[in-house]
């Protein structure tokens, strides 16, 4: 048996525990949500279907990509939505995870202490500090030559493109300083998954993009596909898969990253007037509660009204933290 192999079993046994302890001691409430997702999860995959992944938050500044990435490598997951600041930040870590800082007592900070990690170039998340010039200056170098290059070329991608571009090129590899094999963008890259990130611009690359137009570095804005182009290539991606495949929504956190990507079948019914199946599986993790108008706690019953769950869609929403509750997930799924 091959190191490789070696590996996969140990990481399979690892999975196997995980659920295990699950199956257990998580019986009622949001415990057994979790259960109740995941075998449902396991279950839609079985029959043959496909699942789409939603990331909000700081997910990937959460390191998710340790248990995202062997998900895409085992073919658990088909495509992925999120938002601008997920897509850059898997490369942030994997480039400059050294020179990123923790800071355990952020609920304590002063206002001073703040200016202190600004003035650092310390961009905090939570407890977790992005380094400027290690993570952000340093990636912006070499987009922006991708950029430049489509630029002159006439050539157009959307923003997940550029960052496959950056991966294949090599160029990062003498940096990386995690193991790539952690890294759910590098996995999806080897996998040529679709990535769609709506309101790209809300993102650290894209203001950066931005900057590089005004100050005519590059000609035009049409250098980076649009929100409205990246639906329409969403809407192609779903009538290919959903034709002999039942379509899954996994969804973590809320937000644009969720609420984008799910309008794609009300779209194709009742815009399109097309014929197309609803979503076939569904499940929120988040901690945003039900309330007047918010979306992100809307429980799953209200997208029924809006046609894009139907009666029978097996639906779930797990009401907690999704950097402890996602990893669980994806564990029991790659139990099986």
């Amino acid at each position: 048996m091959t190191q490789t192999e070696l590996k996969t079993k140990k990481n399979v046994a690892n999975y196997a525990s995980v659920k295990d302890f699950l199956k257990h001691n998580y019986r009622h409430f949001n415990a057994a949500s979790i259960i109740d997702a995941a075998e449902a999860y396991v279950n839609h995959l079985d029959k043959g279907g496909k699942m789409f992944v939603t990331l909000g938050g700081a997910m990937s500044t959460a390191e998710l990509g340790i248990s995202l990435a062997e998900m895409i490598r085992q073919g658990k997951v088909h495509a992925i939505c999120c938002t601008g600041a997920n897509l850059e930040e898997d490369i942030f870590n994997l480039v400059a995870h050294n020179d990123y800082i923790r800071v355990p007592q952020y609920r304590e900070l002063t206002a001073e202490q703040e200016i202190e990690l600004r003035n650092r170039g310390m961009n905090r998340v939570t407890d977790t500090c992005i380094p400027e010039d290690t993570a952000i200056r340093k990636l912006e170098k070499h987009v922006l030559e991708l950029w430049q290059k489509a630029d002159k070329e006439g050539k157009r991608y959307f923003p997940y493109e550029f960052m496959y571009q950056l991966i294949q090129s090599g160029k990062l590899e003498k940096e990386y300083q995690i193991d790539p094999k952690d890294s759910w963008i590098i996995a999806a890259c080897q996998a040529n998954l679709p990535i769609f990130t709506p309101g790209w611009e809300d993102s650290t690359l894209g203001n950066i993009f931005v900057s590089h137009v005004r100050s005519k570095d590059i000609s035009s804005f049409n250098v980076v596909k649009s929100g409205l182009e990246q639906m329409s290539l969403l809407i192609d991606w779903y009538l290919e898969n959903s034709k002999a495949s039942s379509v899954g929504f996994f969804q973590i956190a809320g937000g644009i990253a969720g609420d984008f990507p799910i309008c794609v079948v009300p779209l194709i019914q009742q815009d399109l007037q097309l014929d197309c199946k609803f979503w076939g599986y569904f499940c929120q993790i988040s901690d945003s509660t039900t309330s007047y108008g918010s979306y992100s706690g809307a429980v799953p019953n209200e997208k029924i009204t809006w046609g894009k769950l139907e009666a029978d869609t097996p639906r779930f929403i797990i009401e907690s933290d999704a950097t402890i509750v996602a990893p669980l997930i994806f564990a029991y799924v790659l139990a099986e």
